[in-house]
Order: C-alpha cells, then sequence, then structure tokens
C-alpha cells in the first residue's frame, strides 16, 4: 500500500533508493503543517473511504436477502477469476510496496493475460486502488510529505487526464485497443528498467510543465491500467526533484485521479469486475509484509530490473496474442 516503516535511522537501501528516485524505505519526516486545504483533502479522502466501505457493506447486506448475500459471496470465493486477481493483486502489491510504484502497470499486465479486456482491467485496478491510495495518501500527508505547490498542480490536471482516458478506454473496441496497452505497458516496462541504470541530482527550483505532465499521466494511468507513478514521479525525481516530498505529493494526487476515474467507469461500464476488483484488493491485504522482505533482502537496483523485465516479458506475449489474430 506504498507505506513504509518509519525509523530515524538511515541504511543503504535508502540511500539506494534516493539515487534511483525511488520512495524511501525508511525516512525521516516533518509534521503536516496546518495548511487548510490540505487538511480539507484529507478529510475529504477519509470520508469518502469511509462512505465506500458503507456503501459495500450495504450492497451485499443490506440491499438484499442475508441468504442472497452469501450465495454471492460463496459463488465469489469458487470463482476461478477471483483467485487469479487475488495472485494478481498479491503481486501487485508486493513489487508496489518494494517501489513504491507500478501496482497499475504490473496489475493491468496480468489481468490482461488472463484475458481480461482493458476497459475491464482498468477499471477494476482503479477500483481497488481507491482504497491503497487513499490510506497512503492520508499517510503521507499526515507525516509531512506533501508539498502543497506541487500537490495542488498535480491535482486538477491529473483529474482532467484521467476522465479523457477512462472515456477513451470504455468507447474503443477492446480488441483493436488491447495491442496499444501491451505496447505501451512494454514501453513502460522498458522504462521501469532504465531506471536501474541511472542516478539522481536533487534540484531546489520549481519544476516546469507539472500540469502537462499531470495530464498526460492521468491520460495514460487511465487508458492504460496503470502510469501514473512510472510516467509523473519518475519524470519529477529524474529531473531533480526531492524524492520525499515528490513522492508524497505525487501519490496523494493518485487518489483523487483513482476515485474520478473509477466514478467515470462505474458510470460508463456495463460489465460486473466485482470478482476482479475484491480479488486484487484481497490479494494486496497480504503483500506488505513480503514487499518488507525484499526491501531487506534485495537491493533497489535489482527489484527494478526483475519488475521491468517481468513487465516488458508478459506485456509482448500479450502484444504477440492480441497480433496473432492480424497475422
Amino acid at each position: 500500500m506504498k507505506l513504509r516503516n518509519l525509523d530515524l535511522t538511515t541504511n543503504s537501501v535508502n540511500e539506494e533508493h534516493q539515487q534511483l528516485g525511488l520512495p524511501p524505505v525508511e525516512d525521516t519526516v516533518s509534521h503536516l503543517d496546518a495548511h487548510p486545504f490540505l487538511k480539507a483533502a484529507v478529510w475529504f479522502a477519509v470520508i469518502v473511504l469511509i462512505l465506500l466501505v458503507g456503501f459495500l457493506v450495504a450492497r451485499f447486506f443490506l440491499a438484499q436477502d442475508l441468504n442472497d448475500s452469501w450465495q454471492i459471496i460463496n459463488d465469489t470465493l469458487d470463482s476461478r477469476i477471483f483467485w487469479s486477481a487475488v495472485a494478481v493483486g498479491f503481486l501487485a502489491q508486493v513489487v508496489d510496496g518494494a517501489l513504491g510504484m507500478a501496482y497499475g502497470v504490473t496489475a493491468t499486465t496480468f489481468l490482461l493475460a488472463s484475458g481480461a479486456t482493458p476497459a475491464a482491467a482498468s477499471a477494476s485496478v482503479h477500483i481497488a486502488e481507491i482504497f491503497t491510495t487513499g490510506v497512503s495518501g492520508i499517510a503521507h500527508a499526515k507525516f509531512g510529505n506533501v508539498d502543497k505547490q506541487l500537490f495542488t498542480r498535480l491535482l486538477v490536471p491529473g483529474m482532467l487526464g484521467g476522465i479523457l482516458g477512462a472515456i477513451l478506454v470504455t468507447h474503443i473496441d477492446s480488441a483493436a485497443f488491447k495491442p496499444f496497452i501491451s505496447g505501451y505497458l512494454i514501453l513502460l516496462g522498458i522504462y521501469i528498467l532504465s531506471k536501474a541504470f541511472r542516478q539522481l541530482n536533487i534540484r531546489k527550483n520549481a519544476p516546469r510543465h507539472v500540469g502537462k505532465l499531470a495530464c498526460f499521466g492521468g491520460f495514460m494511468d487511465a487508458a492504460g491500467g496503470g502510469g501514473w507513478g512510472p510516467i509523473v514521479t519518475t519524470t519529477l525525481v529524474g529531473t531533480g526533484n526531492d524524492p520525499r516530498t515528490t513522492i508524497g505529493s505525487v501519490n496523494f494526487a493518485e487518489f483523487f485521479l483513482t476515485l474520478t476515474s473509477a466514478a467515470v467507469f462505474a458510470l460508463l461500464m456495463e460489465t460486473d469486475t466485482w470478482p476482479l476488483i475484491l480479488g486484487l484488493v484481497f490479494g494486496g491485504l497480504f503483500a506488505a509484509p513480503f514487499a518488507a522482505y525484499l526491501c531487506q533482502k534485495f537491493h533497489a537496483r535489482t527489484l527494478l530490473i526483475l519488475v521491468g523485465v517481468l513487465i516488458t516479458t508478459i506485456s509482448g506475449y500479450n502484444l504477440y496474442k492480441a497480433l496473432m489474430p492480424l497475422l
């Protein structure tokens, strides 16, 4: 869930993460300043998460007969789709917990490989991410990792890009769009792989073109099922912005992007993807301890190489399968 165990000590893993522009495993944090806008954003996120939990409980237990509710749960637990999504959610959360990014890219890559359409995969990932990005964003804000100015510059353009991307992917034939999504994921995999061999130079001046970057990142995230972190975070950090505040700001803005994209998917899609969504959430619940273990046992550069190769290889296979009928 993109959360780190907080400690005031430093270690070689932390230094390596900073050099590569990745979230710190342990980092000294400052207390959240009493800023009205950020406080309002935090309370909004808290209220939304509470309402969503209440909605899900009402949907399954209050809006229908109790026996029917338990039957739905039993059918879901017996579904191969659900358990496939659990495995995908676990793997994606392990990657995200170890690197601080690439949950959407990893989950979408494997969902496409399992036969899901681009729209169903992206919708499922974004709805599931509401909970993970919400909790993570609130934690970042509370611990002082959010830069108000950067967060504000990311917020509206990112949400606008997410809306446009969700509209696009739900109105295009999935068979025709799948090769493009697979090709996009290949490029992201190569980009993640390239980060293993780049160094970071910290800059002090404010970043430029943040709105354009956020709009593009939000669009590709919704249309491709992932990419907000690899595009926005790596670009800002890779050009020299402070890793801690950049990651916190981008992460908190991602909650609002995810919420907006998920709302558009819910309005425009007719396919019921709840087994996929529940599987992703359920699988992610058990991934955090394993991700922390990987952070201790593997260097960040090694994890980047593994994830980059994995995503590139599977996306290449998905692209091959999508193009086979045309050959």
